[in-house]
């Protein structure tokens, strides 16, 4: 148990000067690369892109450098933590793709253009267990939620909120994302919060004393996401997609993340 909090100790340490290095103003602080390079902004994530001993990897990096080899062109990454950062960037054309949590809803289509769907997810509730432990989306009235800042899932949560008739309060972190929010349940520092299930199952996997069984939205196709006046490029990247998924490398590459060729019964 002492190692145990010791580990856990360092990990909170490493997520909190993380976010402190994405501390910065809303505004670009990258630039544009110019040319024919794509310049992508990627969630940190445990499906998105992570580093484990020294190595880059995660399924959406791992499948854009695929992709990047199949059609030489070049890509630069962008490693950002908050979406509403990511989505700001897109916005002014400092990214040309953003690759993170951001479902395609109606609402979403009407703001920006979503290439074919990588795989499906869905929203759950990451918690502890013991006296307050939830076993459905109705225990949440009255209570508190944790989200991501400029995430879906401020949404979910206020259209859950008036499907069971009471308030659910939500509190829009800028600081944490999805996976470090979870970590601070597991820390015992915050009770709830709202995250993909891709991202919780891994982490449940990594810590014993979490949970993520309560859904709190239908599962949800997940791509990724570029400007409306992106058409072309966003073509382009659905035609690469094809041909990588089409290919024995593409195969292999989700036996490896989701130990099957059907990425879209992750969430099932």
């Amino acid at each position: 148990m002492i190692l145990y909090m010791g580990l856990l100790a360092l990990v909170v340490g490493l997520m909190v000067a993380l976010s402190l290095c994405d501390r910065r103003p809303l505004g670009p602080v990258d630039h544009p690369s110019g040319g024919d390079t794509i310049d992508v902004a990627i969630e940190y994530s445990p499906v998105t892109y992570y580093f484990y001993d020294d190595t880059l990897g995660g399924y959406n990096y791992d499948l854009l450098r695929l992709m990047a080899a199949h059609a030489r062109r070049p890509m630069k990454f962008h490693p950002i933590v908050t979406l509403e950062k990511a989505l700001k960037g897109l916005d002014e054309k400092t990214y040309d793709l953003v690759v993170a949590q951001y479902p395609m809803t109606a609402e979403n289509r009407a703001r920006y253009l979503f290439t074919e769907p990588i795989y499906v997810d869905q929203q759950v509730l990451v918690q502890r267990g013991g006296n307050d432990f939830k076993s459905s989306q109705l225990e949440l009235a009255g209570d508190t939620v944790w989200v991501v800042k400029g995430s879906p899932m401020q949404a979910r949560i206020a259209s859950l909120s008036r499907e069971i008739g009471d308030t659910i309060y939500v509190i829009a972190d800028d600081r944490y994302g999805p996976e470090q929010l979870a970590m601070r349940v597991a820390s015992g520092e915050i009770k709830n919060v709202v995250i993909n299930k891709s991202i919780a199952q891994h982490l449940t996997h990594l810590i014993q004393n979490i949970d993520c069984s309560v859904e709190i939205s239908m599962t949800q196709f997940q791509s990724w996401v570029l400007r409306l006046d992106q058409q072309t490029l966003c073509d382009s990247i659905n035609a690469w997609h094809q041909a990588v998924m089409a290919s024995p490398e593409g195969e292999k590459l989700l036996l490896r993340y989701f130990g099957s060729t059907q990425p879209w019964k992750l969430a099932r």
